[in-house]
Order: C-alpha cells, then structure tokens, then sequence
C-alpha cells in the first residue's frame, strides 16, 4: 500500500496491548494531509526509528511521557523530508529529525518540539542509528551514568541490540580490559566478537548464563549496561566487583508482562559490595547531544564504532518491527522504511 500526496496514512492505538502488540492493538487509517500554518512546515515521513520505549508508551501507566491516547498517532521518532514550509527554520528538501509518530505526513513547527534538520551528507540509517538516540544512550549512558575506566571488565545484556551493540564498542574505546556481551543466537554472538570486537559473549538461550559470566569475568563486573531487566539482571548484580556500577537502561524483558514486576533478589550485593545502580533517561540530555555527535561521527569515520540497521518494508508492518525488539528477531537497529 503506498502513500498518496493528498492523504495522510495513520497507524492509531486501538487499544491497550496485552502483552505482544497484535492486529487489535493498532490501525490503520487515512485522512487527509495536513496543511502547514505559519511557522510551521509539512515533513513527508521516510524512515521511522523503532524503540522499546514506544511498547511502554502504549500502557495505560505514569511514565516520563503521558501514555498515548486511544485513537491517537502512535509515538515514535523518525526523519522526513520537508515538502512544504512556512517558516524560516526549514527549506523544502531539508531532511529532518524529531517526533514524527507513525504517519505518512506530519507537521512541525518552530517551537518546542521542533525537529533537528540532518546536515548534508550524513546518511538518514546513520543518524538514526548511532548518531541518534541510539547511539547517545550508550555514550551517555556508559560515559556519565556508568562511568567506565580504562582496566574495567564491562558487561552488556541485549549486546546485539541496536544500543547494546554501541555501548561494548565505546567501552573498548575507554580501554576497558574486557567487555563481555549477552545475546540469543550463536550468529548474535559471532557478530559481536568477530565484527564489534567484544571479547567474549554468552548465550542466554543455551549457555548458563551465571556460571558463563563467573568464568568469563573472574574478578567481578565493573560496569553492567542493562537493557532487559529481569533475571539478568539479577544474576549480574550477584557478580559485581567492589565500587560496581549497573546501568539501568531498560527492562525490555518485562515489558510485555501484566501485573506486578518482581524485583532483583541480589540487590544487597550493592551494600556488600559499595555498589551503585542508576538510572536515567536520555531526555536529560539533549543539550549535550552535539558534542556526543562530533565524537561517535569520528570514531564511525574512522572505523572505530560498526553499526547494523535491520530494515522493515512498509508503514503498515510497523507494528510487526517492534516485536522484533521483544522476540530477539533483530540484530542491530530496527527501522521501518515509508513508501
């Protein structure tokens, strides 16, 4: 199904998903291009960023952003190009970088919220990916929140994930001496050491993951980057070195459950062992996204950081791409490409 210049194609929210989102939870439907006001422009929508994050969004629940309302525009970021413009901030032909929720057109203005115009020449799946969020939850999150040291053995869950996959490569950049990643499938776990460079993996679907991670890292993790939650989480706060950070990133493995979240049992490790476990949005940090940007385009251009975007065809299969995060069924970042 493709998009025509006079209407607008919407993936709405349904209603509320119970646990996988399925064919109920969101549709499809078409109304009639927006028109762009003064100050405003028209952004014709390419490629859609897919997050864990939206999953939660979708939830009746308090969270850092309002849920999305039933019958509204699902949430979510991606780049456009601006076929029409009213206002100063942006030219026809610009592409664009912001909120622009799962449509075929959207329409930004020039205030709060407004959308970062790309610079020439840099590739829309870059900016994305690893110069995108992405790319500034790993910098951020391993560089502030974990505060990673050159000797640290450093340990990542969802390590062929699109975030996990950066924060292993940064850590070897820091120095880290050792940088074990955690991932599903044997071909996950050879792209991460013999692409990315991590030193060791474990299979969470066949290896012990426990007994692995005593074996791989023999004097205690430094730093854990947790994107899953759950009880890897729980087996690594076991296994923390003195003055140990974790960083919580995500819980990707709870957020399809209903009901209650049980939380870690080995979180007095952190009294044992003078611990620390932090964690933190990237909204808090937006302002320092250029100078996080200048760095991680160098280390890309120079070959230091590899990245992977894992494409999906088509508006309408969105919805099918963000289950990719939660079955394992992605390596790298997921995007969904527009007509």
């Amino acid at each position: 199904m493709s998009a025509s210049s006079d209407r607008n194609r919407r993936l709405v929210l349904a209603e509320r998903p119970k646990g996988m989102v399925d064919g109920r939870t969101v549709r499809l439907e078409e109304k009639t291009t927006p028109e762009p006001g003064a100050g405003e422009a028209l952004v014709r929508v390419r490629f859609l960023s897919i997050d864990p994050t939206i999953r939660t969004w979708m939830n009746d629940a308090p969270g850092y952003l309002p849920a999305i309302e039933i019958g509204d525009v699902v949430r979510g970021g991606g780049i456009g190009e601006v076929v029409s413009s009213g206002c100063e901030r942006y030219r026809e032909g610009d592409l664009v970088f912001g909120m622009t929720g799962w449509q075929d057109y959207a329409v930004v203005d020039e205030g709060a919220g407004a959308m970062q115009v790309l610079p020439a020449g840099v590739d829309p799946l870059v900016a994305l990916s690893v110069l995108g969020v992405t790319g500034m939850t790993a910098y951020f999150g391993l560089i502030d929140v974990g505060r990673v040291a050159e000797g640290d053995t450093v340990v990542v869950s969802g390590a062929a994930g699109a975030t996990g996959s950066v924060v292993g490569q940064i850590a070897k950049i820091k120095g880290a001496a050792r940088v074990v990643g955690i991932a599903g499938t044997e071909e996950k776990c050879a792209w991460l050491t013999e692409e990315l460079g991590f030193d060791a993996v474990v299979n969470y679907r066949t290896d012990n993951v426990g007994a692995k991670l005593r074996q791989l890292c023999p004097k205690g993790i430094n730093v854990y980057f947790d994107n899953v939650g759950g009880e890897i989480l729980d087996i690594c706060l076991g296994q923390l070195a003195l003055r140990g950070r974790v960083v919580l990133c995500g819980a990707i493995s709870t957020y399809n459950e209903e009901g209650p979240v049980k939380g870690p049992g080995n979180y007095r490790n952190l009294i044992v062992m003078r611990g620390r476990m932090e964690g933190f949005l990237i909204l808090d940090y937006f302002d320092r996204f250029p100078e996080a940007q200048l760095e991680m385009f160098g280390w890309v251009t120079e070959g230091r950081i590899k990245h992977s975007e894992h494409i999906v065809e088509g508006l309408e299969n969105a919805p099918d791409a963000l289950n990719l995060l939660f079955t394992g069924g992605n390596t790298g970042k997921v995007i969904v490409k527009l007509d």
